[in-house]
Formats: structure tokens, sequence, C-alpha cells
């Protein structure tokens, strides 16, 4: 029973993403900012009656939570998790036969948000550097993963909050594949804590209504082998 009840309700989450006018309002969501009803239903190109209707669905499939500020109500992903199956989605969805040729926009390519934390070949080029360096290590499942001392170390003296990462209810370091690059990015509180830290410091910079990232010649300077640039 609890097999069928598990197909049953993977049955319905499939139904609620596969309306195009709802995909395309969970892609737009996929930049971890929050939007109206409104401007959801201008990207889904339906009717403001229609959008609300869609979004009662997402959010009844816990795909989408709602927070009202002021006189307006907005809408946002439920989390990393669904973040993380969007993405995955999006790999299988898109993911050609034979030879792999993205077909994502280059300035989507080169860097952008996944949810919370940092995708694309620079998200990717991060990923694989921290794991070069002997930072990170695959955990015993494959897809969660460990960070050394020296990793933490090397981390917490560039500024990110280890020990704030760690006790976040998500979970810590994890492989989350990546759209375009079709190869792990770092997902989880860690990946994230690492975007907020490339934001603070200046190495990226968010194009403003996007997903988006611009990699600075701040980070050309500072840090070029954690981005690929080196």
């Amino acid at each position: 029973m609890e097999s069928l009840s598990a197909e049953n309700c993977l049955a319905r989450l499939a139904g609620a993403i596969a309306e195009p006018a709802r995909a395309r309002m969970l892609c737009c969501l996929m930049d971890g900012h929050a939007r109206t009803a409104t401007e959801l239903a201008a990207v889904a190109e339906v009717a403001a009656s229609t959008a609300s209707a869609h979004l009662s669905r997402l959010r009844e499939q816990r795909l989408v939570d709602a927070m009202a500020q002021g006189k307006h109500r907005y809408f946002r992903l439920a989390g990393p998790e669904v973040a993380a199956a969007l993405e995955g989605l999006l790999v299988v969805a898109g993911a050609p036969r034979g030879e792999f040729r993205p077909s994502t926009p280059n300035r989507l390519r080169a860097a952008r948000t996944c949810y919370d934390h940092m995708a694309g070949a620079a998200g990717v080029a991060m990923h694989d550097s921290l794991h070069a360096q002997g930072w990170l290590r695959a955990g015993s499942d494959g897809n969660d993963y460990l960070l050394s001392a020296e990793g933490e170390l090397a981390l917490e003296s560039l500024g990110v909050d280890i020990a704030q990462a760690r006790g976040a209810r998500r979970r810590f370091a994890c492989a989350c594949l990546d759209w375009s690059e079709r190869r792990p990015h770092l997902g989880g509180a860690l990946g994230a804590a690492c975007l907020q830290l490339a934001l603070r410091r200046g190495w990226v910079r968010q194009v403003l209504d996007s997903r988006e990232l611009a990699v600075t010649p701040r980070a050309e300077r500072e840090i070029p082998e954690l981005f690929g640039l080196g």
C-alpha cells in the first residue's frame, strides 16, 4: 500500500508540473526570487484567473509557497529540494541523444542561480575545484558531500559561516546535476553559503530580474581557479 501511495503521489506531482503554463511559472521561480501572481501570469502567458488556479494546484502539491507582504501576495518555490528536482527534470527533458551540445543561452550557461546556489559553468568549476583541492569529498551515498578539516578552515578564512550552514534544516552539501553542463554543481546549505560569499565579495553579481550571474573582473584577479577562469 505504501508503494501504491508513493506512486500515486508521484503521478499527481508530475501532473502538476506537466502543464506548460505551470512549468513556465516553476522555471521562472528557479532564480530564488518571489513573484506576484500577476507577474507569473505574464510569464505563463495566461489570464490572472487562470494563473490563480495554476498556483493553487502548485501549492496543493507543495511545489510553491505563498507569503503576504502588505497588499501583495508573493509566490516562491517551496524549497531547494524543489529547485533540485526541477533542474534534474530539465536535464532529462533537454538531453539529446548522441554528443551533448548545450542549447542554453551563453549568458545563462556561464553562470546562473539554481534557487539559492550557483549553477552553470562557473558553478560546476567551483564544485570541481573544491574537490580537486581535497576540501570536499563524496559521502557514503555518493550524492552528499563531506567537508574536510582543511576545507573547513579554508572556506572559513574566505568568509563562509560553516557552523551556520551545518545548522540549517537542509542537506549540508550535495551534488545538484547541472541543467546546461550535465555535470554536478554544489547544492545544499554549503552551496547557498558559497553563493552568498561570492555576492558579498563582489566575485559575481546578479543580473536584475534574471537567473543570470555575471562573474566580475575581481573574481578573475582574486580566485580565478575557483570559477574555472585560470
